[in-house]
C-alpha cells in the first residue's frame, strides 16, 4: 500500500522490478541461444521482448497515474533527477566496458599477437583483424557513407528535441509536439539505415574481435535508440494529454537527457569504430 507523507511519497510494494529482471534475463538467454543455434532461442528472445513491452507499459502507466494525481512534490522530483543521473552514469560505464575492449584489442592485443607468429605463421597482425584463424578477407565498414549520414540524422534529432524543449519552457504545446514527432521520425530513420548497413556488410559478429566489437557496440547503441524512441513516443502522448507545463515536466527532461546521451555515444562510435 502506498503512503503519502508530508515530505515524500512512498509507493507500495511492486512486482515491476521482478518482471524487469525476468524480461531482461529472457532476452539475454534467448539471444545467446539464438546466436548459437540452440533450441527455441528466437522464441525465448521474443518472449523477453514482449515481457519488456508489458513492463514498460505497466510501469510507465503506474508512474504517470501517480504524477497526474499530484502525489509527487519537489523532494520526489529531486530524487527522480538523481536517479536518472545515476542511471545514465551506469549506461556510460556499460559502453565504457565495450570501448575498453576495443581499445585494448587494437592497441595491446594485436601487437602482442604479432610476436606469436610461430603459432600462426601466415597471420599478419593488423587492425581490423578477423583473428589468426580467419581464412577469408573482409572489408571493414567505412565512415563516409551510411555512418556519416546517420551521424547527421542523430545530430539533427538532438536539435529537434532541443527545439521541443524550448517550446515546453514557453508552454507552446504545438511546438513541443512537432519537435517530438520530428525527433522520433529521425530516430526511426536512423534505425532503418543501420539495419540496411548490417545487411550490406561482408562480415558478421563471428568475424573475429573486429566483428564482435563492431556489432556489440553498434547493436547495443541501436537498442538504446529504440528504447529512446519508445520513451519519446510516450512523452508525446503525455504532451497531447496536457500532462506537462513549463514548470513541471521532468518526465520530458529525463527522456531528453537519455536521448542526448545516446547522441554523444554515437559520436564516439563514429570516431573510434568507423573513422579511426
Amino acid at each position: 500500500m502506498s503512503q503519502n507523507t508530508k515530505n515524500y511519497y512512498l509507493p507500495g510494494a511492486s512486482l515491476w522490478p521482478l518482471i524487469a529482471s525476468i524480461s531482461l534475463f529472457l532476452m539475454a538467454i534467448g539471444l545467446t541461444m539464438f546466436l548459437n543455434k540452440v533450441g527455441p532461442g528466437m522464441y525465448v528472445m521474443i518472449l523477453g521482448f514482449l515481457s519488456l513491452a508489458y513492463l514498460l507499459f505497466g510501469w510507465f502507466s503506474e508512474v504517470i497515474t501517480e504524477s497526474v494525481s499530484k502525489l509527487y512534490n519537489k523532494q520526489v522530483d529531486k530524487s527522480f533527477r538523481w536517479g536518472m543521473g545515476f542511471f545514465i552514469f551506469s549506461e556510460v560505464m556499460f559502453f565504457f566496458g565495450f570501448f575498453g575492449a576495443l581499445f585494448y584489442t587494437r592497441n595491446v592485443s594485436v601487437p602482442w599477437i604479432a610476436d606469436a607468429q610461430l603459432l600462426w605463421p601466415n597471420f599478419i597482425a593488423t587492425w581490423p583483424t578477423a583473428g589468426p584463424a580467419a581464412t577469408e578477407a573482409f572489408t571493414p565498414m567505412g565512415a563516409w557513407g551510411l555512418p556519416a549520414i546517420n551521424t547527421l540524422i542523430l545530430l539533427a534529432s538532438g536539435a529537434t528535441l532541443t527545439w521541443a524543449h524550448w517550446g515546453m519552457m514557453k508552454d507552446k504545446r504545438k511546438q513541443v509536439a512537432i519537435g517530438l514527432i520530428l525527433t522520433i521520425a529521425l530516430g526511426v530513420l536512423f534505425l532503418f539505415l543501420q539495419a540496411h548497413e548490417y545487411s550490406v556488410t561482408d562480415f558478421t559478429i563471428k568475424t573475429g574481435i573486429y566483428g564482435a566489437t563492431f556489432f556489440m557496440l553498434t547493436g547495443f547503441h541501436g537498442l538504446h535508440v529504440t528504447m529512446g524512441a519508445i520513451m519519446l513516443g510516450i512523452i508525446l502522448f503525455r504532451v497531447l494529454k496536457g500532462h506537462f507545463n513549463s514548470h513541471d515536466h521532468f518526465g520530458f527532461e529525463a527522456v531528453a537527457w537519455y536521448w542526448h546521451f545516446v547522441d554523444v555515444v554515437w559520436l564516439f562510435l563514429f570516431i573510434f569504430v568507423y573513422w579511426l
